[in-house]
């Protein structure tokens, strides 16, 4: 089979997606792209949907912050930042999904937007409510460990 000449070939574009979650959410990358495939056809429609043609290309996710890259059709990455912004969460667990970039191939997506999604990480105990807990510092974020879950917090909620 011949391939498509260059001027028929698809274009895509890739759009560089910074997530954010408890740092015990254990999602994988078959979750992530099955609820971006269910918020593009909820959204979209079937039509819409297939011209997107969201797939996620890169996917990192540890201690409640990663990153992946998530390929559309030139032309529709308004229709899929849409898309992404109605995932709030992946197999009950609720993430934050933020959109750092767009970019004409994997690499410079991944070098230009994301860099080191997971940033300095530290754990250490804090004092909340009369009593010492678990916690994990990120980037002036704190993610709390309390009975009832997680509870997340700035450093000077904490001073």
């Amino acid at each position: 089979m011949k391939h498509l000449p260059k001027h028929l070939q698809p274009r895509w574009r890739y759009l560089a997606v910074a997530i954010e979650s408890w740092p015990d959410a254990d999602i994988g990358r078959r979750a992530f792209q099955r609820e971006l495939w269910y918020a593009g056809q909820n959204l979209l429609g079937d039509p819409g949907s297939a011209a997107a043609d969201l797939r996620v290309m890169r996917f990192a996710l540890g201690e409640g912050s990663g990153g992946a890259i998530v390929r559309a059709r030139r032309g529709e990455v308004d229709a899929a930042r849409a898309a992404i912004a109605c995932v709030d969460e992946v197999d009950g667990e609720p993430v934050g999904l933020r959109v750092s970039g767009v970019s004409g191939s994997v690499d410079a997506a991944s070098e230009s937007y994301l860099g080191d999604p997971a940033g300095s990480l530290t754990q250490e105990e804090v004092a909340f409510a009369g009593a010492e807990h678990p916690a994990r510092s990120r980037d002036g974020a704190v993610d709390m460990a309390a009975p009832a879950g997680w509870i997340g917090a700035t450093v000077r909620d904490l001073e």
